[in-house]
Order: C-alpha cells, then structure tokens, then sequence
C-alpha cells in the first residue's frame, strides 16, 4: 500500500507567545521539556505507519531551513514551501498535487505538526483503520477524539450511523460553540472533537477540491506542469498566492458527500493555548506546571510558567496565571484571558 503523511507546519502559534513567535513558532519547539519538538514527536509517531521517504512538511518558505535540521531524514523534495499563508485547503491541495504526480495511488494522512499524543499505540490503531478503509472507494475519513469536558476551543463533528466497525458517518461539522452548546454536545454523545486529522486517497481528494473548491484546484493545475522541476519554485511563487485563503473545511468538508469519522481516545489535544499546556504538563500539589531553571513558588495555584533564559524566578501569592519569559519578552496574564494573547504580543 502506498502510504503517505502531509505534515501542515506553517502556522505561527500567537496564543503561545512569547514562547512562539512568528520567527520560531511553537511546532518547532520542544514544548513540554521531553526532548523532542512538536514536529518532531508527530513525524515519530506517525514513522511505524509511513517511512521518511513518504512524508511531507507543507510549511512556510521561511521555516523551511528548521524543517530541514529538526527532520533531516525526510527528503528535501518532501519539504513544500508556501510564498504566502493561505490556510489549510491550499496547503493540502498543494501536498495531494505533488503526491498525485509521481504516486497516483497515494493513500494519505494529513495532520497538524503542533498537537499532541499520549497513545501512541492507539493512535497508530485508528490511522490504520482509516487507511485501510480510504484505500478502494471514494471516502474521507476524519478522526474525532470523544469529548471529555465541554471544550470551547475546539470544534465539533456530529457523527451518525456506523458503516463499518468503529467508522461513522459525519451528519455536519460544528464550529467552536460556546459554553452551554459544549456541554448539550457532551451531554448528547454523539458529537467529537474535532482534531483536523484527515484520511483518504489521493483520487478522492483532488476530485472533491475539484468539485467544491474549483478555483484552488484551477492553480495546482496550472503549478502542476512545473512539480520537481528548477521551475517549481519560480512558479509556485507566482501561482500559489492567487488561491483563496480558505480552510478545509469550509472548502470541502462542509459540502462534500462520503465523509466518515473515527471516535478515538488516545490522549490529543491540540496544545493550542498555555492552558491546554497546563492541562497536558505534570504539576506540582498545587496544579502549578513549571519548566525553566530554579522557578520556586509560594501560595500560587493553578499557574503554567515557563522561562528559557532567567536565572532564577520567585512567585507568590499567583492564582490561575501565566508566567511566560524567551528572549527578554516577558508576559504575566490571567489564564482566563490567554486568547487574547495574540493582541497583546502585537
């Protein structure tokens, strides 16, 4: 089977600042102090299913070199390039072209670079069950994680009947709801979080953006004549940017027919946010997570501090906050405030 994964790696982590910025941003960065960036603990995850010569990093051109030292193993043709952000739909369709050209029986999954994983095991379980039902046929398969608090910051996927063991139909996608709607989505059970990791073959793909995302699929027609040749970037550069700037979701998933789901629990979470963080980092008596050099804390709870470059930090009496230090940018805010942490960076 010709399998293939397409790592999305561009975006620029402004909740996570000043730990992520848009010169280095958080799916380049050993987040939780194990060792191993984002990036790099999705590529391991995924290896068991997929060898290094069938990845590909979609990125932006200028994260490119990191791309090349944090993964050297994956091949430097493998490492696309964006001119310009242009969300999710462009950046897949341009992964399927390219794959389509030299492998036109491509099986492929598609995932974020910057979520994270604690059944590795599990994970792999349910990516093969997806590929093994994307492989013949036209579905999209989509992995739902089961809900285990009335999340906010995540959208929903509303699944219906079982078409085969332990896969389910997707009756709608839901945006990120608010407080009461999360928890009448717990309390129903049939929706999932939705974690923006996709299955299907390349056929099913390109001809669903094809269908439902006609212009986008106008543009990698016109690159396509240029893929692995010195005009590729040339073109790219040109062509690219003219695509709408439009998620895959919104593009193709909302519209599209034969989309299937996976409830999985293997311990995901998008780490999107310090809280999320908090949430997924080990925690002293007090539910304090702290990573950095010689950090000591009285009377605080529920706090997330991280720092890279002070010598010693003394807090006290802090509760629910973020401490967060890189590079001499200091940010001290509420928790319940962290997502407009974006503003307050600019």
């Amino acid at each position: 089977m010709d399998r293939h994964v397409v790592i999305m790696a561009g975006g620029i982590g402004s909740r996570f600042w000043p730990m992520s910025t848009p010169e280095y941003p958080k799916q380049f960065i050993d987040v939780l102090g194990c060792g191993r960036t984002l990036i790099q603990m999705t590529a391991d995850r995924l290896l068991p299913v997929c060898p290094y010569e069938n990845m590909w990093v979609v990125t932006s051109r200028s994260y490119v070199d990191i791309v090349r030292t944090q993964l050297p193993e994956i091949p430097e043709a493998n490492i696309l390039a964006e001119p310009a952000a242009r969300n999710t739909a462009p950046c897949i369709a341009y992964a399927c072209w390219k794959i389509k050209t030299r492998h036109p029986h491509a099986n492929i999954v598609v995932t974020p670079s910057d979520a994270l994983v604690l059944d590795g095991d599990e994970y792999r379980r349910v990516i093969s069950l997806a590929l093994d039902f994307t492989a013949s046929g036209s579905s999209i398969v989509t992995v739902g994680i089961k809900p285990s608090r009335p999340e906010t910051g995540y959208g929903y996927i509303m699944a219906g009947q079982e078409a085969a063991p332990e896969i389910l139909t997707v009756k709608a996608f839901k945006e990120k709801p608010d407080l009461e709607t999360a928890k009448s989505y717990l309390a129903d059970g049939h929706y999932l979080w939705n974690a923006g990791i996709f299955v299907w073959n390349v056929d099913t793909i390109t001809s669903a953006i094809r269908t439902y995302a006609p212009g986008i699929a106008a543009v990698m027609d016109a690159m396509a004549p240029s893929f692995y040749t010195e005009g590729e970037e040339e073109t790219v550069s040109r062509l690219f940017p003219t695509c709408e700037k439009i998620s895959i979701d919104y593009a193709v998933m909302e519209k599209a027919e034969g989309i299937h789901t996976i409830p999985a629990s293997f311990g995901w979470s998008d780490l999107g946010s310090w809280g999320s963080l908090r949430l997924n980092s080990s925690t002293d008596d007090s539910g304090n997570a702290t990573l950095g050099t010689d950090i000591h804390m009285f009377e605080c709870e529920g706090c997330v501090v991280r720092t890279s470059s002070l010598k010693k930090v003394v807090l006290q009496g802090l509760e629910d906050y973020i401490v967060a230090e890189k590079d001499g940018s200091l940010l001290v805010c509420k928790l319940s405030e962290e997502q407009r942490i974006k503003d307050f960076s600019k």
